[in-house]
């Protein structure tokens, strides 16, 4: 599948994009299959993923993988490439594009904290992009339903709010982003337990603030290689002009949804695509 000359524009968000992600049949069972197909086709780009499957019983033994690159210049790159050629074992291997992922495609998935600094690290550099954390509040309430009964709460909710400001000193960005985390704990925890859970929540809000501040950074991959960036916020007030100050007076508590940071773990399968099969 040819693409159309230009720049790429890359969001900090599950690839899910026309052609970014590749199937490969004919991959022959051993171990450390997995890496050696993530290590064969991270020669081209930045791999999001790979998933192994086995064959369905009426296509014969062997398996095939689903790879998923965050560019799709990338994955046009490596199909034309790596088509028909063995790599890694002795049979060749059939590559081709999938054209449209069928499911998925209403919701945007934000990427995840490590996946987002590994998006940054590769087309950015490390030294080209740092993130603090502003301010880590705690947000804990008690069991209503326990108060409500009139008892004693036998459990207590831990909940931690969380900014993070990303700045890329290169481009002149700065982008804050909020992170809401809670777990309960039982009153009769034992301490060490309840010292242990309490670091859990707050770093898992710090994650998701700084996977937020990312949603509004967006990479622009030139044909050249070379990276521009671009600030986009969806935000009718924006929180990235205000002193660390002024946020921490203006924070409060809102009924935050966290469905949207924590929809990325999907399976992928074979029925979820439909592929260009010019070149099998």
């Amino acid at each position: 599948m040819a693409l159309a000359a230009g720049p790429e524009v890359l969001r900090f968000r599950v690839p899910a994009g026309r052609g970014t992600a590749l199937l490969v049949w004919g991959l022959e069972a051993g171990p450390g299959v997995e890496h050696s197909v993530f290590s064969a086709f991270s020669e081209f780009g930045l791999v999001y993923s790979v998933r192994i499957h086995r064959n369905a019983g009426v296509a014969g033994p062997g398996y095939y993988a689903l790879v998923k690159f965050y560019s799709a210049r990338d994955a046009s790159r490596a199909q034309r490439v790596c088509n028909r050629q063995s790599l890694f074992q002795k049979s060749p291997l059939k590559v081709c594009i999938c054209t449209r992922q069928k499911v998925f495609q209403q919701q945007v998935l934000a990427l995840r904290s490590y996946k987002c600094k590994e998006l940054a690290n590769y087309y950015l550099g490390f030294n080209g992009w740092s993130s603090r954390v502003v301010t880590l509040q705690n947000i804990s309430g008690f069991d209503l339903e326990n108060e409500e009964l009139g008892g004693l709460p036998q459990r207590q909710c831990l909940k931690y709010l969380c900014m993070v400001e990303v700045t890329l000193p290169h481009h002149g960005i700065c982008s804050k982003g909020l992170g809401v985390a809670e777990a309960y704990v039982e009153n009769s925890q034992d301490p060490l337990e309840f010292v242990t859970k309490t670091g859990n929540v707050q770093k898992l809000a710090a994650e998701k603030a700084l996977s937020g501040a990312f949603q509004k950074i967006l990479l622009i991959v030139l044909e050249n290689g070379k990276v521009a960036v671009a600030y986009e916020s969806a935000q009718e007030e924006s929180i990235d002009s205000l002193s660390d100050e002024e946020l921490r007076r203006l924070i409060q508590v809102n009924d935050l949804s966290l469905e949207q940071l924590n929809l990325e773990d999907e399976e992928e399968s074979l029925s979820d695509f439909s592929f260009d099969d010019e070149h099998l």
